[in-house]
């Protein structure tokens, strides 16, 4: 998918070299031009990106491009066009404790393998901060690999906990994977039972299969089929990436230190602050309250 988005920003500056009669060798001043253009028709903050898409498509050919991208001209003109032309960051809305008791209560009394698989990954994803991408595969044919892919084998379950193998995530450039472990919750619907009945449905069902989620066609479940389900209980306000934020904002509510919210969701850096969808004060309220 970076390749595929690399790709769309080299395009995207040829074609604006292109247009204005200008060489495509990367210089201070065309850079310049191209922020200010890109400006005008995508978000600034994307165009930053686009900047880092092109200086590695271009390096084998334009050894000198990176000085070009990172020149005070371009990152001042940048910082311009983020004062001018930047809207506000809308963020989905987090997940909450009281949307999956929603949801649990819905499906829990299923028997179908499709709503088990979907609830099961719905507190699975909450409880073990999750990427939506971590269990389901990409809509694009051409961005689905099979080294991403969760396997049967890999899950243990025990009166303690339940865990799997994850192949990789985006904070494991070298894919070596990592363990996932769920635990049970002190507060909200417990996805025990839930994963131990798709476990056994899926086992029933596709006994000789490697994958670990599947639906009731063998499929392996995509993005789209996901997103189409969460549509069924809740609005545009929440996606995919709400699982991650709810777990995050529950951990941080419940008094987890820093360093090991940041270790369980297996972020490499201090971004996982940004998926707190709470005020800071309030954040600090709760935590005290969950303190005492």
């Amino acid at each position: 998918s970076t390749r595929l988005n690399y790709s769309s920003a080299l395009n995207s500056y040829l074609e604006f070299c292109k247009l204005h009669r200008l060489p495509v060798q990367p210089s201070e001043d065309t850079m310049s031009f191209f922020v200010v253009f890109m400006s005008h028709h995508i978000q600034p903050r994307s165009v930053e990106k686009y900047l880092s898409g092109i200086a590695t498509e271009l390096q084998p050919y334009f050894p000198t491009v990176r000085q070009a991208t990172m020149a005070p001209l371009v990152r001042r003109t940048l910082r311009g066009c983020l004062r001018l032309y930047s809207k506000p960051i809308i963020r989905k809305r987090a997940l909450s404790v009281d949307d999956l008791q929603t949801v649990y209560r819905a499906l829990a009394p299923s028997q179908s393998h499709d709503n088990l698989l979907f609830l099961a990954q719905l507190l699975t994803g909450f409880r073990a901060l999750l990427r939506l991408g971590e269990l389901v595969w990409p809509d694009n044919p051409a961005l689905q690999s099979y080294r991403s892919i969760t396997l049967r084998h890999t899950t243990t379950i025990n009166d303690a906990h339940y865990s799997f193998h994850l192949p990789s995530h985006k904070a494991d450039p070298f894919a070596h994977g990592t363990n996932v472990v769920v635990m049970p919750p002190h507060h909200g619907p417990n996805p025990f039972p839930i994963f131990q009945r798709y476990l056994s449905s899926r086992d029933t069902h596709f006994p000789l299969k490697p994958e670990l989620w599947l639906r009731a066609n063998g499929n392996i479940p995509t993005r789209r089929w996901f997103i189409r389900r969460l549509r069924s209980f809740f609005a545009n306000d929440i996606s995919g990436h709400s699982m991650r934020a709810g777990g995050a904002t529950y951990l941080a509510a419940a008094g987890m230190p820093p360093h090991l919210i940041q270790a369980a969701g297996r972020w490499s850096s201090g971004a996982w602050q940004a998926y707190v969808r709470e005020h800071p004060f309030i954040m600090h309220a709760l935590c005290f309250s969950a303190a005492t």
